[in-house]
């Protein structure tokens, strides 16, 4: 059993995360600004620890209570469009920062720190190029969260030599809980509710996606494999599929019928299109899993209430 201290335990991915660490029989500790007040709002979390990431002096005095094995950093503004750059900047560079200091302070005192899973972003490869991108596609950022996650990685670039540092870069993943800002929940609560019309942007890219409970089965093995130590991976299914295809999917799965719109406001300028993830690396070093398929995880946000 590891002690694992999770960041964003209550987020979208934290919550399945935290289902798939307890599930393997692991201790969970939850870092957040508010914890829950009452045993029905713990979930999968053992142990709830106030801190926020602005602030060192509480993510420090957490860490020396949970000592955990583990820490997965996963707190961080995730919507592209967010409306406040400073809020971006603030949660996903310094506050990534702020913890990786902690975490070596801790670390320096011998603490039994084995695994630091840093949750980056396939964002950091931008737009300029398309096809199937592996881990040495250059960076090329094309908006604030982009370079936020691209700065968290070069941060932690700083800490390699102290720290056991792992890094993915998660293509798009979804599942039920995901807010309706993100485009497949949206296509699912438009299609769930029998909407006459959605509107969308361009239909014919195709994009990877992933399941979270296949996302957090691949966090779970990398934190087990020691040879993932110091290693940047791509968390993706190797598959593309096109947003017309995921509709077409969804529509079929509901028995109903809808008028889709192309609203230009949606449809960015020079858009690649196909954006895949190349997941070889991460296949060889912890092996494939064989999660649900998208049409498999369209069915179960359709049915969920």
């Amino acid at each position: 059993m590891k002690r694992v201290l999770l960041t964003g335990a209550d987020g979208f991915t934290g919550r399945y995360l935290a289902q798939e660490l307890a599930a393997a029989g692991h201790e969970v500790h939850g870092l957040s600004r508010n914890p829950p007040q009452t045993l029905a709002g713990r979930g999968n979390v053992a142990h709830w620890h106030k801190a926020d990431l602005a602030h060192p002096a509480t993510l420090q005095a957490a860490l020396e209570a949970a000592r955990p094995h583990w820490v997965v950093h996963l707190a961080a503004v995730s919507f592209v469009a967010h409306g406040n750059v400073d809020d971006i900047y603030q949660a996903n560079l310094l506050g990534t920062r702020n913890l990786l200091e902690a975490l070596a302070a801790t670390a320096a005192r011998s603490a039994p720190l084995q695994a630091v899973l840093l949750a980056s972003s396939a964002n950091v490869y931008g737009n300029a190029g398309g096809g199937r991108l592996d881990e040495s596609t250059p960076f090329a950022p094309a908006n604030d969260y982009a370079v936020s996650k691209v700065a968290a990685e070069l941060v932690a670039r700083l800490y390699a030599e102290r720290l056991p540092l792992i890094i993915t870069r998660p293509f798009n993943y979804t599942g039920v809980g995901q807010s309706l800002n993100f485009l497949l929940p949206k296509m699912v609560d438009h299609v769930r509710r029998r909407a006459p019309q959605i509107e969308l942007g361009n239909l014919e890219v195709a994009r990877d996606f992933l399941d979270v409970r296949t996302v957090a089965a691949y966090y779970l093995r990398l934190l087990q494999a020691p040879q993932a130590l110091g290693g940047v991976f791509n968390i993706c299914s190797g598959q593309a599929h096109s947003l017309r295809g995921v509709m077409d999917a969804l529509l079929e799965l509901a028995h109903h019928q809808m008028e889709l719109q192309v609203n230009p406001a949606f449809v960015r300028a020079n858009e690649v299109r196909t954006l895949c993830g190349d997941a070889s690396r991460l296949h060889a070093t912890v092996g494939a899993i064989q999660g649900p398929s998208l049409r498999d995880t369209l069915a179960w946000m359709l049915q969920a209430s």
